[in-house]
């Protein structure tokens, strides 16, 4: 049949008329939309309820707000619409098909059913038609009892396999990646994971690729997830509503060293967990469990919990003398060749990216390690000293909520001391049943504190969590090292509110308003002053997902506002450290806000909130680094050296 002149033969999008013309219907789009920017409220009544919105709010967002459930799984609230999986489908009245309601926008008054035969019956064919196609079995897979499909399952009735069962595994498990595993025995093409990648990172790893019955979620040329430009970040994996993709879980290796008497193990825990960790027992999100987790650590074997907020602060020290020497090579030295903004270094996903995209920035990076990676460092050489025990001996684990983390510590140079800096990266989630594992219960547990010396740090290291925590904590220090003001003074209760919050990309300015002496522990630099700082303003800016990091990173090419940056925050994670790829699961910006929140609560509870102000790191200056920041032994050993430092500070 000739298809009648002007019409798509595109599939169209729910509730669309496909034998309408493309013209018209465009032209319908376009008043719906501006309806929306207009803010014309439509009724709609679902399953006898009356509830107003927008227009062009969807079915699905509409049956929330009246608190009727609609079963999903190719939807997620970070995520573009699908619409593919059809498990939301819904009777619209006068529509002769079933709708997604995920995806259907309400233009117009609709009377819509989300629970008749008709749509019971197809979301239960649809159910058994994915689970026919899914191997595995649900009591070895990570995601037992918190699976989306395990839970339809449940929530549908399903006592058999109405239209057969998969038996023999049809993929080879793909566990290549130190961060992540892939497991396409399992996946059920809701294409969450491409739409992440593709969409919400703007990485682009993953692809949906065939047609049919023959489709599969790939890499490029179906090639193993390490030899790829795959930076590591799990934010497919905290939206893989199955166990298709998941952590690569050191657990074992971890036991079998705790269980080892000759073994001195050793943990560090970062800030997000703590605000995190207690999702995986029932609690709400933005429960703070710091002291319970200590104890729990403690009971699950670990010689020694110590706090990564440590090595934070340590972090903000020598980043921020570093930036202070590439400012006076630009500023009084005049040298062209100092790499401008300078970037900072904490997020291993961040850092990878760079790599992949923007080699030629690689220069612009600082070259101090992450907090886990000094910590780690200074656990095999200051700690080992003073303890007087074979670094040999020491076994290092990092609790952090990032898997990109993994790959990290498996990076080769990290291993300034001689020795593997940090020996494993354990995720939230890896945690959580480590610790359930052991028959603890989190929740009912006595407080503990940190293990001394390395358990003091300020609350600017505690929000290295968040994204703009790092900015904030180094300008709560870099103020108060060059104006010789109180940093209170500059910020209101320490908080530099410009770059708080969720907004993709922030920038700020801040004038110097004055200059003071060089502290003491800068005197190794040979700065006689700061005269080449006063009245200048600091431009700064903060961006948290590798999307974000994108669109600056393209400006900076084109020489636009952020290429006059001195100094920018990268976080790969939506929402920073504490939306990691290791975090429990589910995520959303609700979840993200409320750990945010828990951050900032712990920050402002510290005794210290300045990392330049933490005793323990003066006291490491004082003993062990004694030349200070940025000074050649402390180069050696916290900071790495596979980029061209000839062009940042030497």
């Amino acid at each position: 049949m000739t298809p009648e002149k002007n019409v798509s033969n595109n599939p169209a999008p729910c509730g669309v008329d496909t034998r309408t013309p493309v013209s018209q219907r465009l032209n319908e789009d376009e008043v719906s939309c501006r309806m929306a920017a207009e803010g014309v409220k439509i009724k709609v009544t679902i399953n006898q309820q009356i509830v107003e919105v927008t227009a062009r709010t969807t079915i699905l967002q509409a049956a929330k707000q009246v608190n009727i459930h609609i079963p999903t799984l190719c939807y997620h609230p970070d995520l573009c619409v699908a619409g593919v999986c059809r498990i939301c489908v819904v009777e619209v009245e006068g529509q002769k098909a079933l709708q997604t309601a995920c995806s259907y926008p309400i233009t117009e008054p609709i009377v819509v059913q989300t629970s008749t035969p008709k749509v019971r019956r197809a979301r239960r064919h649809i159910l058994d038609l994915m689970l026919s196609e899914h191997y595995g079995e649900c009591y070895s897979c990570v995601r037992n009892n918190n699976c989306e499909l395990q839970s339809l399952a449940k929530e549908y009735g399903v006592d058999f396999y109405r239209f057969g069962h998969v038996h023999e595994p049809k993929y080879v498990v793909d566990s290549s990646s130190y961060s992540v595993v892939r497991d396409m025995n399992k996946c059920i093409l809701c294409r969450r994971c491409v739409r992440t990648c593709i969409d919400l990172q703007e990485v682009g790893v993953l692809e949906a690729i065939n047609r049919g019955a023959q489709t599969k979620i790939a890499t490029f040329m179906d090639k193993p997830l390490a030899d790829v430009v795959c930076i590591n970040c799990g934010q497919c994996i905290n939206r893989c509503p199955t166990g298709a993709l998941r952590a690569n879980d050191p657990s074992d290796d971890i036991w079998a060293a705790i269980d080892d008497p000759d073994k001195h193990v050793i943990i560090q825990t970062a800030p997000s967990p703590r605000a995190a960790i207690g999702e995986a027992f029932g609690a709400a999100p933005g429960t703070s469990l710091t002291r319970e987790m200590n104890t729990a650590l403690r009971r699950c074997g670990f010689s020694k919990v110590f706090d990564t907020d440590f090595t934070a602060d340590l972090t903000i020290l020598e980043e921020g003398t570093e930036l202070l020497l590439r400012l006076k090579k630009a500023l009084v030295d005049k040298d062209a060749g100092v790499a401008l903004p300078q970037f900072t270094s904490c997020s291993p996903g961040w850092v990878k990216y760079l790599e992949h995209f923007f080699p030629e920035y690689i220069p612009n990076m600082s070259t101090a390690k992450s907090p886990q990676q000094m910590f780690g460092t200074i656990m095999k050489t200051y700690y080992a000293q003073k303890n007087n025990i074979d670094p040999a001996k020491i076994v290092t684990v990092a609790l952090m909520p990032c898997s990109a983390k993994k790959f990290e510590c498996n990076r080769p140079e990290m291993s300034d001391s001689g020795y593997k800096d940090i020996d494993y990266g354990l995720t939230t989630r890896e945690m959580a049943q480590m610790i359930q594992e052991a028959g603890i219960d989190l929740l009912s547990l006595p407080k503990s504190d940190f293990d001394d010396p390395f358990g003091e740090a300020s609350g600017a290291g505690v929000i290295f969590g968040a994204t703009g925590g790092v900015m904030e904590a180094a300008l709560r220090s870099v103020v108060e090292i060059v104006t010789g003001l109180k940093a209170e003074q500059v910020f209101e209760n320490l908080e530099v509110k410009p770059i708080r919050g969720f907004e993709g990309i922030k920038y700020m300015e801040l004038k110097i308003p004055q200059v003071g002496p060089v502290p003491e522990i800068l005197k190794n630099l040979k700065i006689a002053n700061w005269d080449f700082l006063n009245g200048a303003t600091l431009k700064i800016a903060v961006a948290h997902g590798t999307a974000n990091a994108k669109k600056v990173m393209e400006d900076i090419k084109a020489g636009g506002k952020f290429s006059e940056c001195h100094f920018i925050e990268f976080m790969a994670c939506p929402g920073g450290c504490l939306g990691g790829g290791g975090q429990p699961i589910p995520t959303s910006p609700e979840i993200r806000e409320a750990r945010a929140k828990a951050i900032y609560a712990e920050d402002e509870s510290q005794k210290i909130r300045k990392s330049h102000e933490n005793p323990y790191v003066l006291k490491i200056y004082k003993e062990f680094f004694t030349d200070g920041p940025c000074s050649e032994k402390s180069h050696h050993l916290l900071h790495t050296h596979y980029i061209n430092r000839g062009k940042a500070i030497v």
